[in-house]
C-alpha cells in the first residue's frame, strides 16, 4: 500500500465522490487509494466506507484548517460543493477557494475541480432573453462553479476542471421523473424544445474521474466535459416508455413556465434548461461521449441506465 498515490476525495458520501471512492475501491490492482473526506465520520454512509477499509477523515469546506488536515500527503485532490445544501454561489466561492489553498500548501499534484460553466459568458447579466437571478447570477448553481475555477488557478494548483451534465438519478430523487397529468397520462417535462439534453448516471461521474487520473497529466489545465447520452425530451420519453411498458410523454413548455413551477430552485433550473437549449452546441460539444468513454469503459448510456433503476422511479 505504501506505493499507492493516495486520493483524497471531498463529498466522498455523496453521488460524485461516493462514486470515485467505489471506482478506486473496484480497482485494487490499480495505483490509488481512497481517502474519504465528509463532515461527519459517523454518518451511515462514512462507516460503510470505514468498514470497507477506507480510511475516514473529518473535514469542513467552510474551514480551511480543516482541510489542510485532510489533504496531507494526498497525491491528488477530488474537490466538489452542494450548491442544493445552501442555495449560496457565494459559499460555494469560499469552499472553492478553501479547496484550492489547502490543496496548493500541500503541494497536491492533481486536483479536479467539478465545476460547470458560468453561463453569464453567453448571456450576460444585462440580456434580458433571461432573467437575472440574486442580481448577479443567470444560473446560480452553473456559475458560482464556473467563477470559482480561478481560485484553481491562481493558486497554481494542477488542476482538472470538469463539467458533469443532467443526473438521470434526478429522475429518482429530485421529483423530475414521468407524472400523471390530468388525462392520466404519464409525462415529463422540460423546457428544451426539440433540443438534446446531456445526461449521465451519477455513479460514472466519479468512474469518469478516476479515468482522469489515470491519465496521470494529460489533462490538467484543461476542461473536460462528460455524459453518457445526448437526447432530445422525445427521446427519453420514448425510452422511458419502452422501459417502463407505459406511455410516456414529453411536454415542451416555454422556460418562463418552467420557472413559474415554484418548487425550490425551479427559477435557477427554468434558466438552466434554457441555457442548454440556446446553446445546445457548446453545451453538448464539451460534453463529449467519445471521450467519456475512453475515460470510463462501463459509461452507461441511458437504456442501460434504464434497464437498472426503472423499478426506483416513483411514477406519481
Amino acid at each position: 500500500m505504501a506505493d499507492k498515490k493516495l486520493i483524497a476525495v471531498v463529498g466522498s458520501t455523496g453521488a460524485q465522490g461516493g462514486g470515485l471512492v467505489q471506482a478506486i475501491l473496484n480497482d485494487p490492482e490499480g495505483d490509488f487509494i481512497p481517502r474519504a473526506i465528509t463532515r461527519n465520520a459517523n454518518s451511515d454512509k462514512a462507516k460503510a466506507l470505514a468498514d470497507k477499509g477506507v480510511e475516514v477523515v473529518e473535514a469542513d469546506l467552510d474551514n480551511l484548517e480543516s482541510l489542510k488536515k485532510a489533504f496531507k500527503d494526498a497525491y491528488g485532490v477530488y474537490c466538489v460543493t452542494a450548491y442544493w445544501e445552501h442555495y449560496s454561489p457565494e459559499k460555494e466561492n469560499k469552499q472553492a477557494e478553501n479547496m484550492a489553498q489547502a490543496a496548493k500548501e500541500n503541494g497536491v499534484s492533481h486536483v479536479i475541480w467539478s465545476t460547470l460553466e458560468d453561463t453569464r459568458n453567453w448571456i450576460p447579466l444585462n440580456d434580458d432573453r433571461m432573467p437575472t437571478l440574486m442580481e448577479k447570477y443567470k444560473v446560480p448553481h452553473f456559475d458560482g462553479k464556473g467563477e470559482s475555477n480561478k481560485y484553481f488557478k491562481e493558486a497554481g494548483v494542477p488542476t482538472t476542471f470538469m463539467i458533469a451534465s443532467f443526473y438521470w438519478d434526478n429522475f429518482i430523487h429530485f421529483g423530475m421523473g414521468p407524472k400523471k397529468g390530468p388525462d392520466d397520462k404519464l409525462a415529463i417535462t422540460f423546457p428544451l424544445d426539440d433540443k438534446k439534453l446531456a445526461g449521465i448516471a451519477a455513479e460514472d461521474i466519479g468512474k469518469c474521474a478516476y479515468g482522469i487520473f489515470k491519465n496521470g497529466d494529460k489533462y490538467i489545465g484543461k476542461t473536460i466535459g462528460i455524459a453518457g447520452d445526448h437526447l432530445t425530451g422525445s427521446e427519453m420519453a420514448e425510452k422511458f416508455s419502452k422501459a417502463l411498458g407505459k406511455e410516456v410523454q414529453y411536454n415542451s413548455v416555454p422556460p418562463d413556465v418552467y420557472r413559474g413551477f415554484g418548487f425550490p430552485g425551479s427559477d435557477d433550473l427554468g434558466n438552466m434548461f434554457q441555457f442548454h437549449r440556446d446553446f445546445q452546441k457548446d453545451h453538448l460539444e464539451i460534453r463529449n461521449l467519445e471521450r467519456s468513454k475512453s475515460l470510463n469503459p462501463e459509461l452507461k448510456n441511458f437504456d442501460e441506465w434504464l434497464a437498472e433503476n426503472k423499478n426506483k422511479i416513483p411514477l406519481e
